[in-house]
């Protein structure tokens, strides 16, 4: 099995994704949506992009690697009533059943930069998109002192060393790593953007419902708990976990959540 596979069928990232509903509809506001666009959302778990841009007037195809999240976006959509916008397993470093030039946007939020192969993945991205389209990706940035970046450095630091020949997916924060995969796919440097964004997540409860949230259900933090316990420093990683969330957490209410996270916004137009 393909080990991301199993990493996001592991939990169940669709209760974590519900913090963050709002900021994928007011990202998606801003992508310039149009009825009829052709749309393939990557990496789109149960669809915190793909149902909005659905929403818009676009037909959308979200393509994930995990069966579980591919199976709860096929739900959300019958249940909105969304005939425009359907869910399937794929991997996104070999898009093989879709075929070339055929989307007008392609979209991935913190997704295909968790794919193995980097430049596979851009050259599947640019593969696919019809000349003139875009692709815009939503990406953690590494080292950032904002949320998901330290929860990723922190359970890094209480997990097994990665297997020779990994890939960090945080290298997809790094603009030049950007430039020279997708210069690998025969896009020109000057037809790449870069901005920072921020994604809020937002929930009714204290920060540590939130953390618990990520401790059951996210999968890189289940990895973290599960090796942090075979040593003896669960305790540990929950301090410095409690303690990043606490300090980060923006709200005036005592009785909500809303932590902001910010990440590298990549914009690419397809010659």
């Amino acid at each position: 099995m393909n080990p991301n596979k199993a990493l996001w069928e592991k939990g169940d990232f669709t209760r974590v994704a519900q913090s963050i509903r709002k900021s994928g509809e007011s990202f998606v506001k801003g992508l310039g949506i149009t009825k009829g666009l052709k749309v393939l959302d990557l990496g789109c778990g149960d669809g915190t992009t793909a149902l909005p841009e659905a929403k818009l007037g676009a037909d959308v195809l979200g393509v994930d690697i995990a069966s579980n999240l591919v199976a709860a976006g096929n739900q959300r959509a019958q249940e909105e009533g969304l005939t425009n916008c359907k869910f399937q397993e794929g991997d996104a470093s070999n898009l093989h059943e879709l075929k070339d030039k055929t989307f007008d946007l392609v979209v991935s939020i913190f997704g295909a930069m968790f794919a193995p192969k980097p430049f596979d993945v851009a050259k599947e991205m640019v593969r696919v998109t019809r000349p003139g389209g875009r692709i815009i990706m939503g990406n953690w940035i590494p080292n950032d002192p904002t949320l998901v970046a330290q929860i990723l450095k922190i359970s890094s630091a209480y997990s097994p060393p990665p297997p020779e020949g990994f890939i960090s997916p945080m290298t997809w924060g790094v603009e030049s790593n950007v430039i020279e995969r997708f210069a690998g796919a025969g896009i020109h440097k000057e037809n790449i953007s870069f901005t920072r964004d921020i994604f809020n997540f937002e929930l009714p409860g204290i920060p540590s419902k939130l953390l618990e949230q990520f401790r059951r259900f996210y999968g890189p933090t289940m990895n973290a708990f599960e090796a942090a316990e075979k040593n003896g420093r669960a305790d540990d990683l929950l301090r410095e976990l409690e303690a990043l969330f606490s300090s980060q957490n923006k709200s005036t209410s005592k009785d909500t959540t809303s932590i902001p996270a910010t990440f590298l916004r990549v914009a690419v137009v397809v010659n």
